[in-house]
Formats: structure tokens, C-alpha cells, sequence
């Protein structure tokens, strides 16, 4: 790999105290994170890090992703400090594991970083600093402070990159751009956001609503159909997906991220759930299994009063809710 010119970040940089303060710790601290996994992984280190591999630590990755949102919901700096190194762990035993095997290091990953960093960023770093790290886009640096502009960039850099790397992109779909490989949620909403691009889309959020109904409509006529096989419930499955594929283009519409969308209902029905178990479990008290359904549909309702009661005079003391 072609290291980056030496002048490009102490040319375009400018200098933060803070930042000027902390990169000598932080670099040692890496190093000293990466030799530490390196010992781990070594002759004498430990038997289950050497047994280790690609496929055998993936899961981790996706866990320790999701604690890292957990603890930004949750405003717990503290452990979201923790979860970020947990997160940064896989990046260090990703790269050890590809080094056992020859394939790329630690050095590889942060120098392909840098410089696609500095090369879709030519307004931040210059034209000629974005062409030294390998830019081959003709785009207007004057951004103007437009975030959509940025955004216009990095398209087109990315592009040429792929270009450049040999890909027929007059032969790709559009939608080969979104990778299959993230949660669903997140998929549908780049699926329809890059479909927009050719006009492909809702002229209106208010149309999402009535498309809602069409495909709640389907479901209710799949679901109520009176065979009950494995086709039957492919096609149950299937209009399940389009509702909410069409739930996820809603959000976008409006400016909503599903996935954060729901982990939030997610939350917040946790929340309520314990405080139906808390009132339920007051003396006399029954489990909730010994409940009517009208009696649990009272305590939920109870719980959404109560809590959101709660919520109100936080926010009215901090200014925010937590």
C-alpha cells in the first residue's frame, strides 16, 4: 500500500489543543492493544483466542455493535466507553487473524482508512491532497457548507473508485450498491432511497399511508384464507414483508430511522411491561398469567399513564427527556 504524502494532514489539519493532547496516548495505547492481541494469538498465548476464526467471532461483532447503540440510548458514557473498545477488539482480532494468514495488517486497515478519508473529503483536505490519496472523481470542492453537496461527492469518488477498480457499473443494478449484509430495517430504507433517485418513489408521505392500507388489506386476505399450508404461509410472510417494507419507506419520508424507530418502541414497551409486573405483583398481587385479558389491557393502559407521567417531569426539570 502507497503511504500518504507526509504533508497532507500537517498541511490541511488545522491544530486542536485537544486532539494534539491526547494522540500520543492514543497512539501508544493502540499499539499497545494491537501487541497485546498479537501475544494472544501467539505460540504461547491463549488457547481459545489461537482457536479462533473469521467465522467464529463474527457474532460477537454484531453483539458488541448493538451494545455500543444500547449505551448511546442510555447516555451511560461510562460504558459506552467500555463497548467502544469491545467494538474496536473485533477491528484488532479481524486484523491479527487476516496477519496469521498473510493476508493484510493492522497498518493495512488504518492506511486504506486514511485515505479514503482524505480522498472523498476534498473540501475539507484540498483537491490535490484528495488526489494524492487516489481521487479520481472531477468533482466541486465548493461545498459551500451543503451537506447534500458532500453527499454528491462522495458518490461520485466512490464511483470512480469502483470504476477504477475494474467494476462495469453500466452493467450493475442500482441497487447492487446497498449491501445485503446489514439488519433489514436499514436495507429497505437504502433499497428506496437509492430507487428515489430515478423518481422511483412516493411523491408524498401522506401516499405511504394509503399504501399502508392497501398492504394491510393483503395480509388480513392472505391470513384469513382458509388453507394453511407452507405456500400459504410464504405468501403470509410475503405481504407481512411488504407492509413493512413500506412502514421502513415511510419513516424515510419523514425523516425517520426504522431501526431506531423501533429499537425506541422496543424500550419503551420494556418499560411499561415491568411496571404492569411491578402493580400486578402489589399485595394481594397475581403473576400476570392469572390475569383476564381486560385485566392486563387495564394495567397496560395504567403503565402508559404512569409512565408517561414520569417522563413529563423529567423533562420539565432538565428540559429533556431521558
Amino acid at each position: 500500500m502507497e503511504p500518504l504524502p507526509s504533508d497532507i494532514l500537517a498541511d490541511e489539519i488545522p491544530p486542536a489543543s485537544a486532539v494534539d493532547s491526547a494522540t500520543p496516548e492514543a497512539a501508544r495505547a493502540f499499539a499497545e492493544s494491537v501487541a497485546i492481541m498479537a501475544r494472544l494469538r501467539g505460540p504461547n498465548g491463549c488457547p481459545w483466542d489461537r482457536e479462533q476464526s473469521f467465522d467464529s467471532i463474527r457474532k460477537y461483532t454484531l453483539e458488541e455493535t448493538y451494545e455500543v447503540l444500547d449505551a448511546i440510548e442510555r447516555r451511560d458514557w461510562p460504558n459506552l466507553a467500555e463497548e467502544l473498545g469491545d467494538l474496536l477488539l473485533q477491528v484488532i482480532f479481524y486484523s491479527q487473524m487476516a496477519a496469521d494468514e498473510g493476508r493484510f495488517t493492522i497498518a493495512d486497515v488504518l492506511g486504506t482508512l486514511n485515505r479514503k478519508l482524505i480522498r472523498r473529503h476534498p473540501h475539507v483536505f484540498g483537491e490535490d491532497a484528495s488526489a494524492a490519496a487516489g481521487n479520481l472523481a472531477s468533482v466541486d470542492a465548493a461545498v459551500n457548507g451543503s451537506a447534500s453537496r458532500v453527499l454528491a461527492n462522495w458518490e461520485q469518488i466512490k464511483a470512480a473508485e469502483k470504476e477504477a477498480g475494474g467494476a462495469k457499473l453500466e452493467q450493475e443494478s442500482l441497487l447492487d450498491q446497498v449491501q445485503r449484509a446489514q439488519p433489514a430495517l436499514a436495507e429497505a430504507a437504502k433499497l428506496g432511497s437509492k430507487a428515489a433517485k430515478v423518481g422511483f418513489d412516493w411523491s408524498h408521505w401522506r401516499d405511504l399511508l394509503a399504501k399502508l392500507d392497501e398492504e394491510t388489506a393483503e395480509l388480513v386476505a392472505a391470513a384469513d384464507a382458509p388453507v394453511h399450508d407452507p405456500v400459504r404461509q410464504q405468501e403470509i410472510e410475503g405481504e407481512l414483508g411488504d407492509l413493512l417494507f413500506t412502514a421502513v419507506n415511510l419513516g424515510r419520508h419523514l425523516k425517520v430511522d426504522a431501526e431506531m424507530a423501533l429499537r425506541g418502541t422496543n424500550a419503551r414497551f420494556r418499560q411499561r411491561f415491568r411496571e404492569m409486573e411491578r402493580v400486578a405483583g402489589e399485595s394481594p398481587g397475581k403473576p400476570l398469567s392469572d390475569l383476564t385479558p381486560a385485566e392486563l389491557e387495564a394495567l397496560w393502559i395504567g403503565a402508559k399513564v404512569t409512565l408517561s407521567a414520569v417522563g413529563s417531569k423529567t423533562i420539565s426539570k432538565s428540559g429533556v427527556g431521558e
